[in-house]
Formats: structure tokens, sequence, C-alpha cells
């Protein structure tokens, strides 16, 4: 899953710089000596943080759910370039096979790591999932703070956004779907 980005960091150093001085600032000020060559740094950290995935499947007659918990995620506002982050708890039913736990916490990490919006995020976790294992069902609920919406004070600091999406039996089967809401929710600090 996934191959490391080309990123051409003298574009971006070179777009720094324009971004300084289109806000008002110079750039050959001593406050922004290195600036353009750590945005740069940063956005190949950034979207070549995860490295390749290789998702691995074990053969399990496990017959419950299967949830994983608060896995924290960064991602960047694809409108706006600026932060967002939050966690993902996804829950799926098995049918025969698992997927292997820490590959769940990189299959979230590798695809928040791109300019992103939270729904196609929640939406690709699952699809992932859904796709690799191929469950009798699939939950994935996101919830974000967002600094598109935070910087600018709408909806205050703390406002967060929460993303859910279903996939398999969980859109059908409302026992199942509350079994999920009631286990997330009972281990709520």
């Amino acid at each position: 899953m996934g191959k490391k980005r080309k990123v051409d960091k003298e574009k971006i150093k070179v777009a720094t710089k324009m971004l300084l001085e289109a806000i008002g600032e110079d750039p050959n000020d001593p406050r922004f000596d290195r600036t353009p060559e750590r945005v740069a740094k940063f956005w190949d950290e950034f979207l070549n943080r995860e490295p390749q995935i290789n998702i691995k499947v074990f053969e399990e007659n496990h017959s419950g759910l299967v949830i994983i918990k608060d896995i924290p995620f960064f991602s960047v506002c694809e409108h706006h370039l600026l932060p967002f982050f939050g966690t993902a708890t996804i829950g799926y039913l098995p049918k025969g096979k698992v997927i292997g736990l820490s590959k769940i916490v990189r299959i979230v990490n590798k695809l928040a790591c791109q300019p992103q919006l939270q729904e196609r995020l929640t939406d690709q976790i699952a699809d992932c999932i859904y796709n690799a294992i191929k469950p009798k069902g699939v939950i994935v609920v996101t919830e974000a703070v967002h600094f598109c919406m935070a910087m600018r004070n709408l909806g205050g600091q703390r406002t967060k956004t929460v993303v859910s999406t279903m996939r398999g039996d969980f859109h059908e089967n409302h026992a199942l779907r509350s079994e999920f809401l009631g286990l997330i929710s009972a281990f709520s600090p």
C-alpha cells in the first residue's frame, strides 16, 4: 500500500519565500533564515512518514467484534493546507480472517499523510480494511480538530468534527452497531 512521494524541495523553498512576501514579510529577515528549508523538509517527512505497508492477514475463526480505539492521526486539510488531527476508532466483524493490529494503525497513518478531507479519510480506512479481509462488516469513526476552523475562531478552538462510515453488516444490523457504540463509550476516559 502506497509508495514514496517525490517532493520537489526546491519548489517548496521558492513557494515559501513567495508566501512570506505575499503576507507582507521579508523572506530575508533573520527570523526566516531557514524557514524555506524547514518547510520543504516538513513536507517531505510528512508525505513520506509512513513506509510501504504490507497488510498482514491471519486465518482466524473469531466471531466477535474487533475494535481498535483511539488511534491518533495527523493530516492536512486540502482546502487550506492547515493541520487537522484527532483519533480513529475502527471496528470490524471478522469472517474467517483478521488483520494485524499494528497494520491497522499503519493504515490510518498512511492514509492521513497527505492533503486530505476527514470524510474521505474515514471512507478510505473502511474500504482498505474491508477490501483486505472481506469481513462481515466494518465501521470507522474519526474525531478531529481542524485548524482551518480553530485558527479563524469558527466555532471555537475546541470544536471537533466526528465522521462515521459503515460497510457490510453495520448498515443493516442495528444491534451490531449499538454493540460497537456501547463498547467504545464504555471504555472512554
